[in-house]
């Protein structure tokens, strides 16, 4: 069986999109699967790579990181001319495919899946990790009767009516999707996954400077809007008092130099550039508690991929995100962390420091994290599950 995966970024990129779809692929790999990933190259040299048993082209396109909205929108909305063209222009302009499967976010893939399956009479199966652009809305990003919106949301309708089957992070998720999506599409709840890290040299690690040697909590993530990452900022401010307690922020994203600029006045927070995914579990081996951060106002549901890598590093976690969010019963039912639902300040100031003054506490729940990981959020689970609903598909598709 030959599989596509289609991904708006990949390594060397160090996003968690991009190391999931990794993972991922040398799960297919290693269950005989043979794919092949189709995605951008971020230095603009198109070229076909083998990683072990993977392959991956990569296509100059237009970047859609790190630029304004509106530049982003663009380069996405012509991403999938773009990928389609290079993949017909390559070597592998003749292998057929037996399955594709794409990563949302983007939303933007529609057209690409669309002329893939029509030309490999091939299922597809949708990998939804966030609801844009209904989070955007929840966040005060743009208006649910705003043209950009009602733009948004047809594009995402169209490629919902692309895919065989989609999976979701959460099971409430399958109602939201269910909404939008085509009558009688496969909804099924498809867990985050991510390989355990390699260990690094403790001196790999950048330094922490004055913030060595406390309890430090520590986010490792993109810091967009999407997180309101100004609770922590503020938690930090309550707590700088302590000088045995540290607050570190390590990623890239629309709000990095805004904290940056606030982290000036708090010595004890500090906002780092992002590392190299081979860095951070040295630097995480030097904290203490994880950091889980979604805007309270969403409506959607989500298992961040930064929670997947703090539970393989062994360090609980205390989440601030939306009331209701399945997130919740999961923390609390597997006992990995605390959790404050919605925005309660006070609540979230009183969860830190319990786990400030219970060291057994975050031993416990670290342990019990790092159990959790490799039981429900292998890559060899998901790409069975994946591979499995593509089989199943294309059987119902031949009967």
């Amino acid at each position: 069986m030959r599989l596509l995966l289609v991904i708006d970024t990949y390594p060397p990129a160090r996003i968690s999109g991009a190391l999931q779809m990794r993972d991922l692929a040398q799960a297919l790999a290693a269950q005989g699967y043979r794919p092949l990933v189709l995605t951008p190259a971020l230095d603009g040299v198109e070229r076909l790579e083998s990683e072990g048993d993977v392959q991956v082209l990569r296509v100059p396109a237009p970047r859609t990181k790190d630029v304004p909205y509106w530049r982003r929108t663009l380069a996405e909305l012509v991403l999938p001319w773009i990928l389609v063209r290079g993949l017909r222009r390559s070597a592998l302009r003749n292998d057929h495919w037996d399955g594709v499967v794409w990563y949302s976010p983007t939303i933007f893939l529609g057209p690409l899946v669309r002329a893939l399956k029509r030309r490999h009479a091939c299922p597809g199966y949708l990998i939804v990790r966030d609801l844009f652009p209904d989070w955007a809305v929840d966040a005060g990003v743009m208006r649910r009767v705003a043209l950009p919106y009602r733009f948004f949301k047809w594009i995402e309708r169209f490629q919902y009516r692309q895919a065989d089957v989609i999976g979701v992070q959460t099971p409430s998720n399958v109602e939201l999707v269910a909404k939008d999506a085509p009558a009688g599409t496969r909804i099924e709840v498809l867990h985050n996954w991510l390989s355990a890290p390699a260990r690094s040299a403790p001196d790999a690690c950048p330094s922490l400077g004055a913030l060595d040697g406390r309890i430090n909590f520590v986010y490792a993530g993109n810091m967009g809007v999407a997180q309101d990452m100004d609770a922590f900022v503020e938690l930090a401010r309550r707590l700088v008092d302590r000088p045995d307690v540290g607050f570190v922020f390590v990623g890239r994203g629309s709000e990095a130099a805004r904290l940056k600029a606030l982290a000036g006045g708090l010595d004890n927070l500090c906002v780092l550039d992002e590392v190299a995914p081979e860095v951070l579990p040295a630097l995480l081996a030097r904290c203490h508690v994880g950091i889980v951060a979604l805007h309270p106002a969403h409506a959607t549901h989500n298992i961040p991929g930064k929670l997947l890598t703090y539970l393989h590093a062994g360090l609980p976690v205390l989440a601030r995100v939306n009331s209701n969010n399945d997130l919740v019963a999961l923390v609390e039912r597997e006992g990995v962390g605390l959790v404050v639902a919605g925005d309660n300040p006070a609540l979230l100031y009183a969860q830190a420091i319990k786990l400030i003054e219970s060291p057994g506490l975050r031993a416990q729940m670290g342990g019990a994290g790092a159990a959790l990981a490799k039981r429900m959020f292998s890559p060899a689970s998901a790409a069975h599950q994946v591979a499995a609903s593509l089989q199943e598909s294309a059987q119902h598709r031949d009967a």
